[in-house]
């Protein structure tokens, strides 16, 4: 048995990572800030605290004797992170520093963090393999390698293991789904169950690939014990049903059996077209297998959106930045 501890874990990802190691006979604490979770996501075995991780001297208290960090916690909005950098960058890169910092002063044998698709940016091609130069295109993206390169640099240094995980457009129960910034599968089926249109920032056509979370879930369970994975980056997700957004809605509409006529607006800026990751190094060493399809994974949704009823969305999270380039949809709150 091993002593874990979450960054996050009131979060979609964090939660359900914390449901799996207590699962498989471990001691788990966390963490959380609840700005991007919800308190009821919690499992009940999981030592709890509801503390912003920034905070270093509280960071090596709840240290204090643990054997693995996994580092969910992101305030993860891509999008919004054009006009909401400091926030954003502060919760992203700053947090991992105040993390790592703690997690190597109390002696933490392995640090498995959770970066981002976003890292990639814009390439020539898709998928995006692990060995690609990263380009990323917003300060969510920039923010994410940026604590990539943090802990490399403290890891050499100090001994601290390192793994990082790339998981990508994760979908299912206990997504924030009254979340007006970011999870575009969630804010869709809310709105339909609401009788309401989707909203569509562009023409649609952004491509994506959309990852079931307990497909996730079971890789990342693995990168905390094997050797051969220190030091490395993997994708965690699929790369099949690579499909628009406008074929996600369609997808979504014919679940439900809506009458669907998107909402269309301008594009976010930096947005990018294409983006998959390749799973090959993740079938290679973690025997990663897509398990959920894609609608399959959107049906767990709706699922759980039911169960607990539809939700008003919340403006929860200040945009910095007011200008003409402001997505219409926050400006004039539209969801």
């Amino acid at each position: 048995m091993s002593k874990i501890f979450i960054t996050g874990v009131a979060g979609f990802l964090g939660s359900n990572l914390a449901d799996a190691m207590i699962k498989a006979g471990h001691e788990v604490s966390g963490c959380d800030n609840l700005l991007g979770g919800y308190l009821e996501n919690v499992p009940e075995d999981v030592d709890f605290h509801q503390i912003d991780c920034r905070y270093l001297n509280t960071m090596n208290k709840l240290l204090e004797g643990v054997d693995i960090v996994y580092h969910t916690a992101c305030t993860a909005y891509e999008g919004l992170s054009v006009f909401s950098p400091h926030l954003v960058c502060q919760n992203t890169f700053q947090i991992t520093a105040t993390v790592a910092s703690a997690a190597i002063s109390q002696g933490v044998k392995r640090f498995v963090n959770c970066s981002s698709m976003a890292r990639y940016g814009k390439q020539e091609k898709v998928p995006f393999t692990e060995d690609m130069i990263p380009k990323p295109q917003d300060p969510y993206g920039i923010a994410k390698l940026a604590a990539e390169n943090l802990l490399q640099c403290l890891s050499l240094v100090h001994g601290m293991e390192v793994v990082t995980a790339i998981p990508h457009n994760i979908i299912g129960p206990r997504q924030k789904y009254d979340d007006p910034f970011r999870n575009v599968a969630s804010i869709m089926i809310n709105l339909m169950l609401q009788g309401r249109q989707p909203i569509i920032y562009g023409d649609g056509e952004q491509k994506r690939c959309f990852s079931f979370v307990q497909d996730d879930i079971d890789c990342l369970t693995k990168l905390a014990f094997l050797p051969e994975v220190v030091g490395e980056t993997i994708n965690i997700g699929p790369d099949e049903e690579f499909v628009t957004i406008n074929e996600l809605a369609g997808t979504i509409a014919d679940l439900l059996r809506f009458d669907l006529k998107p909402v269309y607006v301008a594009d976010r800026p930096q947005e990018v077209k294409l983006a998959t990751c390749s799973a090959d190094k993740a079938r290679k060493i973690l025997g990663y297998k897509t398990q959920y399809t894609l609608r399959q994974g959107l049906q767990e949704i709706i699922d759980y959106i039911r169960q607990r009823g539809v939700r008003k969305f919340r403006y929860h999270l200040d945009v910095e930045i007011y200008n003409e380039k402001t997505p219409e949809t926050w400006k004039n709150k539209m969801f």
